[in-house]
């Protein structure tokens, strides 16, 4: 067994109330948001077990193995708790267990690689580490798949968007880089220049072109709300879209080197708002 499946589990590094999007949120079902949390406790773990500074490559992929085993029902231990409680929680379904299985292959990327060589490479990435979110809420709630194409660019624009607000630390802690190689190439940057407290102008356009292409993700995401029959669930929707517009608007106001962009609280209850009323007229 290695050394990260066999220590105790610790503290996670954030919680789902620091998220960018709601997790488990009251629009949500309550007999839901039981199985939503257990899929997010299984999810920050094994992302925590990738970011480790304590353990080295080898460890963490050999971690996060032991992890997907475990949801299969193949191993047991400790440090496992958290994917044999997810799989109880979903009663041992396979296409539920592929959902949390397929955030697996992200975190071991992480766990080796320190950069996205570019666009098509970053969706790649984002494919597994964002799209099963989405995918696993619809179908706890009984959707059709024809909400995926959608689902899948909205989950994807969210993690860029967190990407972009954590570069400078991601850089800093990390020595991780999701901003496109290439595209820091093409205005003459690498990546030492997000060791600055502040984007210079040519870190500003590459930030601007990725921003440019994650509103394309969200307006290739607009048509899931209609899409949802759940109402609970077309509401909750509607609310993340408006979150990823308005974190978008932020980011391009704003220098994440020289701050973390966020929303603030008038900002969520504007995007609580907007959403409501777009999921109730969808």
């Amino acid at each position: 067994m290695s050394r990260a499946a066999a220590v105790p589990l610790a503290a996670a590094s954030k919680t789902a109330s620091q998220e960018n999007f709601p997790v488990a949120s009251l629009l949500l079902p309550k007999h839901k948001r039981a199985t939503i949390m257990a899929y997010y406790h299984f999810a920050r773990h094994a992302d925590d077990i990738g970011d480790s500074p304590s353990l080295s490559p080898e460890e963490k992929v050999a971690g996060l193995d032991a992890l997907d085993r475990a949801l299969r029902g193949e191993e047991s231990g400790p440090a496992l708790v958290l994917a044999e409680e997810y799989r109880r929680a979903v009663d041992g379904n396979e296409a539920m267990i592929e959902h949390a299985s397929q955030l697996l292959h992200a975190f071991r990327r992480d766990s080796v690689r320190d950069y996205c060589e570019d666009w098509a490479d970053l969706m790649a990435y984002c494919r597994h580490s964002a799209a099963p979110v989405g995918r696993f809420l619809l179908d706890l709630h009984g959707e059709s798949h024809d909400t995926f194409p959608p689902s899948d660019a909205l989950c994807a624009a969210l993690q860029v968007l967190n990407h972009l607000q954590d570069c400078g630390k991601d850089y800093h802690e990390l020595k991780r880089v999701y901003i496109p190689r290439d595209w820091l190439a093409a205005q003459g940057l690498t990546v030492q220049v997000l060791e600055g407290n502040r984007s210079p102008a040519a870190l500003r356009q590459v930030l601007d072109q990725m921003l440019d292409a994650t509103d394309g993700l969200i307006e290739l995401a607009r048509p899931l709300t209609g899409r949802v029959k759940d109402l609970r669930m077309r509401l909750q929707c509607a609310v993340t879209v408006r979150v990823a517009e308005q974190l978008s608007a932020k980011l391009r106001r704003g220098d994440p080197l020289a701050e973390r962009v966020k929303l603030g609280k008038l900002d969520y209850a504007g995007v609580f708002l907007v959403g409501l009323w777009r999921g109730l007229t969808a």
